[in-house]
């Protein structure tokens, strides 16, 4: 799904990745490591959003520079902040802008937004002004505007970063289970990560272990306590 050799970045003259080279194929990835290790920065690079400054990538078989409009086609992202995705009035609607690109016939695109409204358990919110939903509610609408695209890979950035129990666990089982999509997460939830197939530990802008999700999390978690 995801394979870099010797992968850099820079963000102005701060190189933020260094020489990172994987191979992901698991269905579940989770990529964890203290803050500033470089898991946002990779997880730009795997979205097309940030061009590598060294190596080479491949994203479901893309470059993510050269093939940018096929990745954004099948690749979804869903960010820690519901509100820098959500730009509609109503829920609806905001779900419905995520199709406008293929340019569904009407009753198509109606037939799938109102499926994955069901889904996400937001039926009866679709003509709420999306802005006054809860900060749960509007992290179920973003994935809702994700999914309804039905993507290859979903990208999510610290999905449960500003959320409580109950609606942490809602969003987290929504984009564990299968679907269809893989799933690449960047978080510091690690019951989140031990849930993932596989996981990536990024320290000082390098992979520094890379496995079975539990193998990973541990020896990181042991690391963080001594």
């Amino acid at each position: 799904m995801i394979r870099c050799e010797a992968l850099g970045a820079r963000l102005g003259q701060r190189e933020v990745l260094q020489r990172v080279t994987l191979d992901l194929d698991a269905r579940t990835i989770a990529v964890i490591g203290d803050n500033g290790s470089g898991k946002s920065t990779f997880a730009r690079l795997v979205a097309g959003l940030v061009r590598p400054s060294a190596g080479a990538l491949r994203v479901l078989g893309l470059d993510p520079q050269r093939d940018a409009a096929e990745l954004r086609r099948r690749v979804a992202l869903v960010l820690s902040n519901p509100d820098a995705q959500i730009v509609m009035p109503t829920v609806a609607d905001d779900v419905a802008l995520s199709l406008r690109p293929e340019r569904l016939p009407h009753e198509v695109r109606d037939g799938r937004v109102a499926a994955a409204l069901r889904r996400f358990g937001l039926e009866d919110l679709a003509d709420r002004p999306s802005h006054d939903l809860s900060g749960g509610q509007k992290q179920l609408l973003a994935l809702c505007g994700a999914f309804v695209r039905e993507p290859h890979l979903v990208i999510a950035d610290e999905p449960t970063a500003f959320l409580d129990a109950r609606n942490a666990r809602l969003v987290v089982d929504h984009l564990l289970a299968d679907t269809g999509h893989a799933l690449l997460v960047i978080t510091h939830d690690l019951a989140l990560a031990r849930r993932c197939e596989r996981a990536v530990l990024f320290a000082e802008g390098r992979v520094v272990a890379s496995g079975a999700s539990a193998e990973v999390v541990d020896a990181y978690a042991a690391a963080v306590a001594c």
